[in-house]
């Protein structure tokens, strides 16, 4: 976590290197979540406002605009060129991962007007999103025209490992907090004697 301290413009590339990640790991996102959560405050960027306005604020409208100003700067951006299409189609399916975790029953037409598609070509999106991604719980009711997410349930061994986790790493943000202070405190002392 040096690059919070040093260099806060890091985290544009560890949040892109994490929505591109082919493996998905969800603790990597939570953890991302966390750190942008942390740092919004001392660094703003369209990547990580656009994380910001899906995972903290859940403001779906936002994260859209955001999404468009993502591809402005990753198309501009020399190391990040490369990652353009892949940081879209991932951003796209994060989009539709927490609205339908959200809303568990989502109409398609409205799908497909948020996504500027057809009604057809979104259906078919979807279908290939729940094929490639293997979203859980996650099927089409072509008849009522709707996609219906199915509750995931998690285990009392998970959430206990999860907690842990959530522990282990708020304990090391506060020890780097600490050790911030310590280091603030003696440069103020030592500027004192000098002066």
């Amino acid at each position: 976590y040096f690059f919070q301290i040093a260099c806060p413009h890091l985290l544009r590339y560890l949040a892109v290197a994490v929505v591109t990640s082919k493996t998905k790991q969800k603790n990597s996102l939570k953890d991302l979540i966390k750190v942008i959560d942390i740092e919004r405050h001392n660094y703003e960027d369209p990547v990580t406002d656009f994380l910001t306005c899906l995972y903290i604020k859940y403001d779906f409208d936002e994260a859209q605009k955001k999404l468009r100003k993502c591809e402005d700067v990753l198309s501009n951006d020399f190391f990040l060129t490369a990652c353009l299409e892949d940081f879209r189609e991932s951003a796209r399916l994060l989009i539709f991962e927490m609205f339908c975790r959200i809303h568990q029953c989502i109409s398609i037409q409205m799908l497909a007007e948020r996504l500027n598609m057809q009604q057809v070509e979104a259906e078919r999106w979807i279908v290939d999103l729940i094929r490639t991604y293997r979203i859980d719980g996650a099927k089409i009711d072509s008849k009522l025209g709707q996609v219906v997410m199915g509750a995931k349930t998690t285990s009392v061994h998970e959430q206990v490992m999860e907690n842990t986790k959530r522990l282990t790493f708020r304990a090391q943000q506060i020890a780097l907090q600490l050790e911030k202070m310590k280091l603030d405190k003696k440069v103020c002392i030592i500027n004192f004697f000098y002066i």
